[in-house]
């Protein structure tokens, strides 16, 4: 079976699904995109499915339609817990492999993060996406799709 690369893609950044859509076709490599509404990329060889607006509609198809070998890139903490469990391989677009080893301490850590911005003690970082995050990004998915394309 061959693998495909899922992308919850609403709040995926563009760097990282022209990166991806590149890179893909030079390995011959079918890249899904599942969104609420149309993404752009500079590339035009990847799927694009469009899901309805109700929450938890993009990720729903994926986790219905995405099979063992293939590579899901969601920012989702939740999401990509549901994907572990299901024995997905799952990353984020800043270079993060969510595993059965790592995954619970991820949601402890965003669970305690929304607790504190319900407070008013969190929540003013800014989450900024630059040269840094591409590049852990980038080594983190060259490293797992092949670990995928060798099994």
């Amino acid at each position: 079976m061959s693998v495909q690369i899922w992308i919850d893609a609403d709040s995926c950044p563009t760097r990282v699904r022209d990166h991806v859509v590149s890179y893909a076709k030079k390995i011959n490599i079918l890249v899904i995109f599942v969104a609420n509404k149309p993404i752009s990329a500079k590339f035009e060889n990847f799927t694009m499915i469009i899901c309805e607006q109700e929450k938890d509609s993009a990720d729903n198809y994926i986790y219905n339609h995405v099979n063992k070998n293939d590579l899901v890139i969601t920012r989702d903490i939740v999401f990509a817990d549901r994907l572990v469990s299901k024995e997905i391989t799952v990353i984020n677009d800043r270079g993060t492999q969510f595993t059965k080893d790592n995954i619970k301490d991820k949601l402890a850590d965003r669970d305690f993060d929304l607790q504190l911005a319900e407070i008013g003690l969190g929540g003013s970082k800014k989450s900024t996406y630059g040269q840094k995050q591409f590049i852990k990004f980038a080594n983190c998915f060259d490293k797992v799709l092949h670990k995928l394309l060798n099994q």
